[in-house]
């Protein structure tokens, strides 16, 4: 990536200004941050947050991007939205009103968007308020009370907030896609798991000077893992299996379409951080159903698969691989693709149009997927091998690691896009490769 490159976009005034709209909208979500709800103990929410950082809360904590471990109005983050959107594109498939409006092009999205709004609102309600039920008698480890005066006036409150958190950071992230850079959901996440990393690197450094359980060389071995895993990322979220396809000659009135050969791109991680993320939470859910509720052979199947725990990854990962292959299947249909192909005269050479190329591209996605879900299992279960062997202080890699690498990719290629259509040269330059970026989490969940 050439200096001279990066310069470019300052040349550009509409880059220039949607990358400020952008990093200024971001700012505002940064700040909301530290905006605790009424009537919490701050001090006391950390130190139960840090109490069960290795499990359910930890995660809700990252992806909200610190925001839990303070009760801020943002707690809830952007997981409806994304739970909204994932159950609506699930429901597409089973009801045909929803499928007939997903055929319908941009109108029908536009409605598909809205549902996903309502729906972000009503989980958030739920959501806002069992975190409030939750945490109302929480205690921390000091003894200190997380909630000053429970009761309903806190329930309600707590509710209201959470639930205009979460859309206001929806609003936002939509006003990123629109007016900004782009990617918008993705980029709130991605500052969310970004302002995280300082500390956890601290803290890394922190334990090898002041305990002395890390060695230089030991940093050094995680500094080598870091980058390796970072670089794999890359490759394999870049990396496609292109079908060749023929489109046949074809008369219209008096032109002639067709004649040209292109290409079927197909993702080896077609599914995204879906499936860890699906994975995690059906995982670190026994958990917190434990913590509310006191049952004997519940309390022993949580403490069993506990993050760490050979039952643990061993689950971890057949989850993983299992929503890999239903996602892959819910968001991408060969049939259709093979009739599309036809309709339009195309035909991939020696395979029949129709079932034989419908099947021909399922057999090849089959064993695509088998490939990005071993990839992504090895990526998320590196840090619980990380922290056994190395004692890291910190969930190195996993789930945040694929989001941070994806979201960044997608940036580059958004404002790459901008450079080349004002004939300015990519971030790889005249000769590079083109960054090919992957679909934004809103678009894949």
């Amino acid at each position: 990536m050439a200096i001279s490159n990066i310069a470019n976009i300052a040349k550009v005034p509409e880059l220039r200004r949607r990358l400020l709209f952008s990093l200024a909208l971001l700012a505002v979500y940064r700040l909301g941050i530290f905006v605790t709800v009424p009537g919490v103990n701050r001090a006391a929410m950390k130190d139960v947050i840090s109490k069960g950082s290795g499990g359910f809360l930890g995660l809700f904590n990252m992806f909200s991007g610190g925001a839990l471990e303070g009760f801020s109005i943002f707690s809830l983050g952007i997981m409806p939205y994304i739970s909204a959107s994932i159950i609506l594109q699930l429901l597409t498939v089973v009801v045909p009103a929803l499928e007939r409006l997903q055929k319908e092009g941009q109108q029908g999205q536009k409605k598909i968007n809205q549902y996903t709004r309502y729906g972000t609102v009503v989980l958030s309600l739920v959501q806002g308020f069992m975190m409030a039920r939750g945490f109302e008698r929480s205690v921390s480890p000091t003894g200190a009370a997380v909630v000053i005066d429970p009761g309903p006036g806190f329930l309600f409150l707590t509710v209201l907030s959470l639930t205009t958190g979460t859309a206001f950071i929806m609003w936002l992230g939509e006003q990123i896609t629109e007016r900004g850079i782009g990617n918008g959901i993705s980029l709130v996440i991605f500052a969310g798991i970004v302002a995280g990393f300082p500390t956890a690197v601290m803290r890394l450094f922190e334990k090898s000077q002041g305990q002395g359980d890390l060695t230089v060389f030991d940093l050094f071995v995680i500094l080598v893992i870091v980058l390796v895993v970072i670089a794999a990322i890359i490759f394999f979220e870049r990396g496609q299996r292109k079908i060749p396809v023929q489109y046949a000659k074809r008369v219209v009135g008096r032109k002639m379409y067709g004649g040209q050969s292109t290409h079927l791109p197909l993702k080896i991680n077609v599914a995204g951080v879906i499936p860890p993320i699906f994975a995690s939470s059906i995982l670190l859910f026994p958990s917190q159903l434990a913590g509310w509720i006191q049952v004997g052979w519940l309390q022993k199947f949580s403490d069993a698969i506990q993050p760490g725990n050979w039952q643990y990854n061993v689950l971890y990962v057949g989850l993983i691989v299992f929503f890999c292959y239903f996602y892959t299947a819910v968001t991408f249909n060969p049939v259709d693709v093979a009739d599309n192909m036809r309709k339009y005269g195309g035909f991939i050479p020696g395979i029949r149009p129709g079932k034989k190329t419908a099947e021909y591209i399922d057999r090849v996605l089959t064993r695509l997927t088998f490939g990005g879900a071993v990839y992504i299992s090895a990526v998320c279960i590196l840090p619980q091998l990380m922290q056994q062997h190395f004692k890291v202080p910190f969930s190195f890699g996993g789930t945040g690691l694929l989001i941070v690498v994806g979201v960044a990719l997608d940036t580059v290629q958004q404002i790459e896009s901008h450079l080349i259509t004002r004939n300015y040269e990519g971030f790889t330059g005249p000769k590079g490769p083109r960054i090919r970026g992957r679909a934004p989490i809103r678009q894949r969940a």
